[in-house]
């Protein structure tokens, strides 16, 4: 969300909105809490969701995914002058904040029972408790880590570790949607058309090769 224009923005809302054009589907966007996106394709209440939502077999039992848009993964944030947690090994006894509802969450609920897990319902809530100082570390995917650490967070923040558990992001509409060919085709002309590129460029800077492809 632009502060400023009151307008959402990012990376999946440039990408969903190309994607609609070259479609010709008319699309009409609401913000909501990550864990209400996956609810509305359950209920059918929304007809496409884009959240930078992972791509799970669970997920996929209750809703459909588009081809994969983006390959992800998890990465860990901490205090700039931090010179304790240098990998996610040192998270012990630590105080780790990330968005409930995510592949966040449950990779440190499975993989860091020794750490304190703080989950916020908005990713920002957990960055700010970072800076604050009142958590050592946040968990979260790494685009989203990597971008808040490069801008918003003014020098304050770093990321240690490198990327964890290789995920990729998917479009998710509710079962059954007739929605999903054709945005996978959008997808597929707009990676072939340098469209993609230019979008991922604006948010991320230079796209790796072999990314989504």
């Amino acid at each position: 969300m632009n502060t400023e224009t009151g307008e959402m923005e990012g990376f999946d809302i440039d990408l969903i909105k190309a994607l609609a054009d070259e479609a010709g589907i008319k699309v009409d966007i609401e913000a909501m809490e990550f864990d209400g996106v996956i609810a509305g394709m359950q209920t059918a209440r929304f007809d496409i969701g884009i959240a930078g939502m992972t791509i799970t077999e669970e997920r996929a039992e209750t809703i459909d995914f588009s081809d994969p848009y983006y390959d992800a993964g998890l990465t860990l944030a901490v205090k700039a002058d931090n010179e304790d947690i240098k990998s996610e090994a040192d998270l012990a006894g630590k105080k780790v904040a990330t968005r409930s509802g995510t592949t966040s969450e449950t990779y440190l609920t499975e993989n860091h029972p020794d750490a304190e897990l703080v989950p916020f319902p908005g990713i920002v809530e957990a960055y700010l408790e970072l800076i604050s100082g009142r958590v050592d570390a946040v968990m979260y995917d790494a685009p989203n880590v990597m971008y808040y650490v490069n801008t918003d967070a003014k020098g304050q923040l770093k990321t240690v570790g490198g990327l964890l558990q290789g995920e990729q992001y998917g479009i998710a509409f509710p079962q059954g949607s007739e929605l999903v060919e054709p945005i996978n085709e959008a997808l597929k002309t707009l990676i072939e058309n340098g469209t993609y590129d230019d979008i991922y460029e604006k948010w991320f800077g230079e796209r790796p090769n072999g990314t989504t492809k």
